[in-house]
């Protein structure tokens, strides 16, 4: 891994899912090598509710709140105003979702190089900010 890279929810959620083995293997590569490693307070909300109430079967909360507590040990930035204030432009900008630019945004306060997500577009570019799949 080169520079500091993002880690968007899907691939939390892979390294808990049973569901793809693969994916559960690659996602689980991702986060033993945490150094350099970042992620949002959003990231950890949307995790939690992921796992506890889509996933199937779903996890314990109290499982769940102890995973967050473990991934939060993880470089986590705060989703305050002025990042929500930033999404909202970028999401006007690039025409994303607004928890895709939050995304977007809180790896640009962090000085990511990357963002690792299944969910935009591989090799998308947002101010210097590369997308990649680690799944594809």
């Amino acid at each position: 891994m080169s520079g500091r890279a993002f880690l968007d929810t899907n691939v939390l959620v892979y390294a808990v899912d049973d569901a793809d083995p693969a994916k559960k293997k690659i996602a689980r590569t991702l986060l033993a090598q945490a150094d350099g490693l970042v992620l949002s307070a959003q990231v950890l909300n949307e995790f939690y509710v992921t796992v506890t109430r889509k996933l199937k079967p779903a996890i314990e909360p109290e499982t769940a709140a102890h995973m967050v507590r473990n991934l939060a040990r993880i470089h986590c930035v705060a989703v305050d105003a002025q990042l929500v204030q930033l999404a909202l432009r970028a999401g006007q900008r690039w025409q994303l979702s607004h928890w895709d630019s939050l995304v977007i945004e809180a790896a640009r306060q962090a000085g990511c190089s990357r963002v690792l997500t299944e969910d935009l577009a591989t090799g998308a570019e947002y101010n210097g900010l590369v997308i990649e799949n680690p799944f594809a």
